[in-house]
């Protein structure tokens, strides 16, 4: 026999019964046998979507006392115990097939699922803030010391901050159909691989609204559980390959966020089990609560502004700082030549002011490139912007669109000593840019300081310059959590 927080499995040949436990933990109450029955035919039928043939029906168990009412009991095929993906993952075993069934089959399963405006209701950004407030008060009511209070205190924080900007997103997903009547509780432990295809066991059925959520969501569940089980690299892989089955152009953002939000809940759920005695929970419920909060931090929305003059390698920094990121990289030299209508590689070069680059045209290329900028923060996807920046009220602008979209601003300063600068313009290609020497110079002599930035030399090799920027863009540091990457997908 096992236990879990809801319930008693006893094994007996080829069959396992389950029990619900009578308690009251309050996001459920089994406290009378009609509601333990009503869960348990709940169980059955929910699961037979997912494994009809492992999901035999309701039973009962009677004692020799007549007028007892029976216990109800969900009655299951057995499944081997060395062959959940938990153990397998465990052995060393090569479970990539395994994954990419999983996520073929959930991918398939989300395509098909029961839609409504109910379930779409569950989707929304205010539905899901409503949850984490439930399992904000459950917990501190639970007296959860071993999560760690200063941990949990800068989960909120990063919670309330990625949620109050991302109304737009959330309700890009319900357009798109992403919401769904799906598993709710994916774990390692419930997957079983067998010889002719995996069998998902053991989804939510105390609550609907709670297996109403967005497929990224209910896929999130299994990520986290297989990094907390020590794999982040097949929690990874398992993520692509949902995302590729699903075609889903969800930002990386989102999926930090569910997978914190998984992690949380199963925190939440380990001290109950601490409380009820299990050994290790406490210990777990502080690793999953590391988790949540690793996660949080990497799906936190930035805006990095990488300035500096002509020749400066801010343009060099940017791309290289985007690409290891995993962020949309925007640049006004060629949102200018865009706004112009023509090729970005086509010469504009004129005097200094003068031109392309004429006051009104550089206001209409900075009011372009943040209102681009602020529809992708709002959309969950981090960006950063290389542009020279030399103009303080552009770069008041650049707070403003942060501040609006709830997004961490970071400014970064490239310098380098004048004749690198000089030398860099006189070997540099035709490009987007069309700034030379001479005005660089007339620039610099007009270049107000910009205090909030942070200073970053770029005149030796790129990768300290990168390590440089990734202190001051990520100072929590960047290998904390699996870095998960859209797969690439024609558009439509």
């Amino acid at each position: 026999m096992c236990e879990t927080h809801t319930a008693t499995l006893v094994f007996v040949g080829d069959r396992a019964y389950k029990f619900k436990k009578p308690v009251d933990l309050g996001f459920l109450d089994y406290t009378t046998v009609a509601a333990r029955r009503a869960a348990c035919e709940r169980e059955v039928a929910l699961n037979r979507r997912f494994a009809p043939d492992v999901y035999v029906g309701l039973g009962e168990f009677r004692g020799p006392d007549a007028a007892a009412a029976p216990e109800p009991v969900v009655v299951m095929r057995r499944m081997p115990e060395d062959r959940r993906l938990s153990h397998l993952v465990r052995a060393g075993a090569a479970v990539d097939d395994v994954l990419r069934s999983v996520a073929r089959d959930l991918a398939a399963w989300h395509a098909a699922a029961p839609r409504s405006r109910e379930v779409e209701e569950q989707g929304t950004r205010d539905a899901l803030s409503a949850r984490w407030e439930t399992n904000f008060e459950q917990l501190q009511a639970l007296a959860a010391e071993g999560v760690g209070p200063e941990h949990v205190t800068e989960i909120e924080q990063l919670v309330h901050r990625y949620l109050a900007g991302r109304k737009r997103l959330f309700d890009s997903r319900i357009e798109q159909g992403r919401v769904v009547d799906g598993h709710g509780d994916l774990l390692a432990e419930d997957v079983f691989c067998l010889d002719d295809g995996p069998r998902v066991l053991d989804c939510l059925e105390f609550d609907d609204r709670l297996r109403y959520v967005d497929g990224l969501d209910d896929a999130a569940f299994l990520a986290m559980d297989l990094e907390q089980l020590g794999f982040p690299d097949y929690a990874a892989y398992f993520f692509a390959r949902y995302g590729e089955y699903s075609a889903d152009p969800a930002p990386p953002s989102l999926w930090h966020h569910y997978v914190a939000y998984r992690a949380f809940v199963r925190a939440k759920v380990s001290v109950i089990q601490a409380h009820q005695g299990a050994p290790g929970a406490e210990a777990a419920s502080r690793r999953l609560a590391a988790i949540a909060l690793r996660h949080l931090r990497t799906s936190a929305v930035g805006l990095t502004l990488v300035g500096g003059l002509p020749g400066s390698g801010k343009s060099t920094l940017s791309g290289a700082l985007a690409d290891r990121l995993g962020v949309t990289l925007l640049s006004s030299d060629r949102i200018r030549k865009e706004l112009a209508g023509i090729p970005a590689e086509q010469s504009a070069a004129a005097g200094y002011g003068e031109g392309l680059y004429a006051p009104e045209w550089t206001a209409r290329t900075y009011a372009t490139l943040l209102n681009r900028a602020a529809l992708l923060l709002a959309s969950g996807e981090s960006v950063v912007l290389d542009a020279t920046w030399s103009d303080a009220i552009q770069r008041e602008a650049a707070v403003q669109v942060a501040e609006h979209t709830s997004a961490d601003l970071v400014a970064l300063h490239c310098h380098v000593p004048g004749d690198v600068s000089v030398a860099r313009l006189s070997a540099r290609p035709p490009g987007a840019s069309d700034a030379g020497a001479e005005i660089a110079r007339s620039m610099a002599a007009r270049e107000p300081a910009w205090p909030e930035a942070v200073p970053i030399d770029t005149s030796g090799a790129l990768e300290s310059a990168v390590s440089q920027a990734l202190t001051a863009v990520r100072p929590w540091g960047t290998g904390q959590a699996p870095v998960f990457r859209r797969p690439h997908m024609e558009p439509a």
